[in-house]
């Protein structure tokens, strides 16, 4: 019997209208609140790092790319948001050369090595970061204030991390902390254009909004339980690299879980390690490696979260079967 209004076809059969590029591209439109503030405070020389960062990112990729014969992908806009992500986490202060060193690892040995986009295990502006911090931890460290005279300052973390009362003395407002008036990496000192940025990315359905809900409830309520003289739970969540962690570096697709309850995992583990590197730990912030930790982890964490599948016996049933 014929059915000629019947059309058959090879899966998936549910499309989406989204694509690689439409996704990168609303990632870059919801980092624009953070990098416009960046720019306006620290200048131009910030400007010239977030170009030259993305450049490096985009040409290392083409060139990997090319090298090993694959297609050329730098017009899905991956690596212009590694790129960006990157210069977001370095100090306006630093030497042009160094976003080229850290988006070409970024790129190359954090993303390109394990098969490219949606491959990487780790997330390659993070990978990438932690190279750049632990191979030239002084220029990676050397914050400057927002203005013209760019005057060395040190963060409020640093700030806190000192502790004695001269110190306490200088810290920021949190209004300022808010609004991005104080020292810190070009893209993570304005925590009203992060927050922008990611309700963005939760509207559009990019980004499911478990992971950095539960990811700042965490560093929340642990600074609420575990205070540190000068700051606040709410102080702490608008200092460092908790709301551009939370909204754009742990929800990257291909190294957090893929289930529900494996991200409500995934933002708790990096809630609890960043309070804990930041009020235990020698160094005074811990959002970069608390991500990093549990993109390790993630694996684990997928094997133990997927639901069951619909009508398949326990493994011990199957077993007694065969």
């Amino acid at each position: 019997m014929d059915y000629p209004n019947i059309t058959i076809s090879a899966t998936p059969h549910v499309r989406s209208k989204e694509s690689t590029q439409s996704i990168m591209r609303d990632v870059i439109i919801a980092l624009m609140p953070a990098t416009i503030v960046g720019v306006y405070r620290f200048g131009i020389k910030a400007l010239l790092l977030i170009i030259i960062s993305i450049a490096s990112a985009v040409i290392a990729e083409a060139v990997y790319q090319k090298i090993t014969k694959q297609k050329v992908t730098i017009s899905d806009l991956s690596a212009v948001v590694t790129g960006l992500l990157l210069a977001m986490n370095i100090p306006s202060s630093a030497p042009w050369w160094l976003p080229m060193v850290g988006s070409a690892f970024a790129i190359i040995f954090a993303k390109q090595l394990f098969g490219g986009i949606g491959q990487n295990f780790i997330n390659p502006a993070l990978a990438g970061r932690a190279f750049l911090l632990c191979s030239y931890p002084t220029l990676m460290t050397a914050w400057v204030a927002p203005g013209p005279d760019a005057i060395s300052v040190a963060t409020p973390l640093a700030i806190l991390k000192e502790g004695n009362a001269e110190a306490l003395a200088s810290l920021p407002s949190l209004t300022d902390a808010a609004l991005g008036n104080i020292g810190g990496c070009i893209g993570e000192t304005c925590a009203i254009a992060l927050i922008i940025g990611g309700i963005y990315l939760i509207a559009k359905g990019i980004i499911s909004w478990r992971i950095p809900v539960v990811y700042l409830a965490t560093v929340f309520v642990l600074s609420l339980l575990l205070p540190r003289e000068g700051s606040n739970a709410v102080y702490e969540l608008m200092i460092g690299g908790v709301m551009l962690g939370a909204f754009f570096m742990a929800t990257d697709y291909a190294s957090s879980p893929i289930t529900a309850k494996g991200q409500i995992i995934m933002g708790l583990g990096c809630g609890i390690i960043t309070v804990l590197i930041r009020v235990f730990g020698g160094y005074p912030e811990g959002v970069s490696y608390s991500i990093l930790i549990m993109n390790l982890c993630v694996p684990l964490i997928d094997r133990f979260t997927k639901p069951t599948i619909f009508g398949a016996l326990p493994k011990a049933k199957e077993a007694k079967k065969a």
